[in-house]
């Protein structure tokens, strides 16, 4: 059974970065692509950042965009999001996430083209 694991949340203040790792257990990772999602109470979850299996490609939502960073390293089986320049809006439980299908070319953004989720790291941005 292939696990995700999220690291690196915790408390900052607005305008500090952090960077947030996924690490999985399978021996295939190399072949899926990656999402963040995040998710306050009362809402629902939104995709903040992909990139694809080979890290060709990568996506990210408008409100993150020049402030978030996607990245893969394979032989660690890792994938890293970047967070620069916090606020208040980026406070969320953040989760990662492998994509249903393998050596797909592109990310998909939406909850459905994920299968396998981790169990979330908090990030609380204080102004």
């Amino acid at each position: 059974q292939v696990q995700l694991v999220e690291s690196g949340g915790g408390l900052v203040q607005t305008g500090d970065p952090l960077r947030l790792s996924c690490v999985s257990s399978g021996p295939r990772f190399s072949t899926y692509g990656i999402g963040w999602f995040r998710q306050v109470p009362g809402k629902e979850r939104e995709f903040v950042a992909g990139i694809n299996w080979s890290g060709s490609r990568t996506a990210y939502a408008d409100s993150v965009k020049g402030r978030f960073v996607i990245s893969r390293e394979d032989d660690k089986n890792t994938v890293y999001l970047q967070m620069n320049s916090l606020n208040a809006a980026d406070t969320a439980v953040y989760s990662c996430a492998m994509s249903v299908f393998k050596y797909a070319t592109a990310v998909d953004t939406t909850t459905q083209g994920y299968s396998i989720w981790g169990q979330g790291t908090r990030v609380t941005v204080s102004s």
